[in-house]
């Protein structure tokens, strides 16, 4: 399999660093690192399994980069083993900020009323029945409103 490594350098730093801010708590450690988790992804990449998110595997490269340099450091680092027991809810939310921007630049060219319910829905947590209200409408219009954006906005994704 054929990857280009500048691609996946350029799509996935950010996230990669941002879970390692997590789990470090420090800014520079996680550079350092993210660094260093790109290099062994670099020199590892034919074990990569195709079947698998890139994501995924970069952020257990990285994971596993902190506990090599939790172990070589000791008095400098301790394991918050919560935020390791919690590795896929982190690495979720970090694929989610992702598709978060995604669905934001969609949301943006929807047309009216659907861009304001799906905003007020997920962004503003309010109720069906609250969007009704502000709209003067049923809660079930709001239901249905909020329906047909997800629809539209999955039809723009893909």
């Amino acid at each position: 399999m054929k990857v280009d490594f500048e691609e996946v350098y350029s799509k996935y730093y950010c996230s990669v660093y941002r879970y390692l801010i997590t789990i470090t708590k420090d800014r520079n450690i996680a550079d350092e690192m993210a660094q260093e988790t790109f290099y062994k992804a670099l020199k590892n990449i034919h074990t990569f399994n195709p079947e698998l998110k890139m994501l995924t595997w970069l952020c257990q490269i990285a994971k596993n980069t902190y506990y090599s340099y939790c172990k070589k450091n000791k008095k400098l680092c301790e394991l918050d083993e919560n935020i390791i027991d919690n590795e896929e809810d982190i690495i979720e939310k970090v694929i989610n900020s992702e598709q978060n921007l995604e669905i934001l630049k969609v949301l943006h060219s929807l047309e009216e009323p659907y861009k304001e319910v799906f905003t007020l829905r997920i962004y503003g947590e309010l109720s069906f029945k609250q969007i009704g209200e502000i709209f003067n409408k049923t809660e079930n219009w709001a239901r249905v409103t909020y329906y047909r954006s997800k629809l539209k906005i999955k039809e723009r994704l893909v």
